[in-house]
């Protein structure tokens, strides 16, 4: 199939054609893709800065003591919903099913797919998303009990947690949405819910912080879920409302009933994956309970600030994930091949350049975000040297984000990624619990590093003829020669950063430095993305002469 290049307005929310042929169908050129991702990662930025601004408010008005760690056990809660709910899990087996029940549309069955879809699933995912909201809030005082026994205020933590408990339902209805719209190639309202997330939360510290103390970054979490909603709810309503026109009658018909495309093992290898990959941060969590006060909030701003290259690299994947699926409902396996090992080189590039930046400018990036109020120069010295750490194993988190979406987007069970994040799990907590007694917070970021890259090795190993053909060795080899300029631009960021006093002039010339010298043994390796740009640009200025 001929993908057709879409204009810029395709990328915004505003409703499209109707009628029976899939509406989105040829919205996979590189011109709406690229347009797309621009979109999503300049308001994923914005989310992430908005997010760093939670976390220095946080910081300013608790610093890394007992009510921010009693906050942070709460926060446990909506992390992993986030991965359960928006991120991971619902996506993953959501976003095939939308894409397989567009490309029914061509059919042209007697029913809309999409609709009959939307009226099997939506009802009985809100009862279960507001069930489990109940029961959390109820269980509170065990869930923390269990979460960090050696709290040394387990009241607090309870009465965040009661809090925060309401996103297992505000999360799951902004999963869902933002998964439906993605599979209409509309990326805009998905992309702005943590915008409007973070932007209640520090609204909510900066107005309440006196009066409530640190439940006041929880009550943030309450509301800034239903803001989640809200922002995607007007634009999904506009796709579903859209007139159906259905042609001559087709093999498809009523008879093809949506219960095919959710099948229970489905979402099941799906919800078990995405729980055993956030269980990493309950590992954390539980080790570094029995630490000093202040260690969860260590490895918490560390983590944070850490993970922001991986999130804007897995926008990549994110606005690709809906073309995969479709590819691969539609049997073009080689074009899905294809998808994947670009997206998963040139996540690998975004991720392993920020990497590197982090690395290099640790100690002054830590003080200028966060070294204000109760936040101390001890802090920032164990954040700085604890982000290093964590930082090993950011290329491990973006191919498992990345891999995962090639192995589920098949739309069919698979328990590979479950058993890849399990390998990895019992990796980081083995190896946490053999390292926390001697190195602290460093063994545990150490464990989750290893770990993670572990269920990457292997995510990467198991794809296959039945899930999407990867060309393992050639991906391993970019990936490989990009590792190499990452680790040598780290070392001359970290030498430039030594050299500069004041932080925001350190981290501007570290920066700068390792971009620079990652590009320049980029091209001096022969990376996939610089000899690709070179030869475009080649070709770019051989047509204007």
């Amino acid at each position: 199939m001929t993908a057709v290049p879409a204009p810029v307005a395709t990328v915004s929310d505003s409703p499209g054609g109707s009628g029976g042929a899939p509406d989105t169908g040829g919205r996979t050129g590189g011109s709406f893709l690229a347009k797309a991702a621009l979109v999503t990662a300049l308001l994923s930025v914005a989310g992430s800065l908005l997010g760093l601004v939670r976390d220095q408010a946080l910081a300013h008005f608790f610093g890394a003591g007992t009510d921010t760690d009693a906050f942070l056990v709460a926060w446990t809660v909506p992390e992993v919903a986030a991965t359960l709910l928006i991120e991971d899990g619902l996506a993953f087996f959501l976003v095939p099913a939308f894409s397989l029940a567009l490309a029914r549309r061509a059919d042209s069955p007697s029913a809309d797919p999409v609709q009959e879809l939307v009226r099997a699933s939506l009802p009985r995912m809100a009862l279960w998303f507001t069930g489990t909201a109940a029961l959390l809030i109820a269980a509170a005082p065990y869930l923390v009990a269990v979460l960090a026994p050696g709290l040394p205020d387990p009241q607090l933590a309870v009465d965040c947690t009661r809090l925060t408990a309401t996103c297992a339902l505000t999360f799951g209805l902004t999963g869902y949405c933002s998964a439906a719209l993605r599979a209409h190639q509309r990326f805009v309202a998905p992309a702005t819910v943590y915008v409007a997330y973070n932007a209640a939360i520090i609204a909510a510290l900066f107005a309440l912080a006196v009066p409530l103390g640190v439940r006041a970054a929880a009550a943030g979490v309450a509301v800034g879920g239903v803001l989640m909603v809200v922002v995607q709810a007007p634009s999904l309503w506009r796709q579903l409302r859209r007139p159906y026109r259905p042609g001559p009658a087709t093999t498809s018909g009523p008879g093809s009933e949506p219960a095919k495309v959710l099948q229970t093992a489905i979402i099941w290898t799906v919800l078990l994956f995405a729980l055993c990959r956030q269980s990493q941060v309950l590992i954390e969590r539980f080790l570094a309970s029995s630490l000093p006060a202040g260690a969860i909030s260590h490895l918490n701003y560390a983590q944070k600030v850490a993970q922001m290259p991986m999130a804007l690299s897995l926008m990549i994947c994110t606005v690709t994930f809906p073309v995969v699926a479709r590819a691969l409902a539609m049997g073009e396996k080689e074009r899905a091949r294809d998808r994947v090992e670009r997206d998963v080189v040139l996540a690998g590039c975004v991720v392993l350049v920020g990497a590197a930046a982090v690395v290099a400018a640790a100690h002054p990036l830590i003080e200028l975000l966060f070294q204000r109020g109760a936040f101390t120069s001890r802090d920032t010295a164990t954040t700085a040297s604890v982000m290093r750490v964590y930082a090993l194993g950011l290329l491990g988190h973006t191919l498992v984000g990345a891999l995962a979406r090639a192995h589920f987007s098949v739309a069919r069970t698979t328990w590979i990624p479950l058993f890849a994040m399990f390998v990895g799990v019992v990796t980081t907590a083995g190896i946490g619990f053999l390292t926390v007694g001697t190195w602290g917070v460093h063994g545990i970021a150490g464990a989750n590093a290893t770990g993670i890259c572990v269920s990457a090795l292997l995510l990467l190993r198991g794809l296959g003829p039945h899930t999407v053909p990867v060309r393992t060795r050639a991906v391993l080899g970019q990936l490989g020669r990009l590792t190499l300029a990452a680790g040598g631009s780290a070392l001359l960021g970290a030498v430039v950063a030594e050299g500069v006093a004041r932080p925001a002039l350190a981290v501007l010339a570290s920066f700068t430095a390792v971009t620079v010298s990652f590009v320049l043994l980029g091209l001096l390796l022969g990376v996939r993305p610089w000899t690709t740009v070179l030869r475009s640009v080649g070709r770019k200025l051989r047509h204007v002469r």
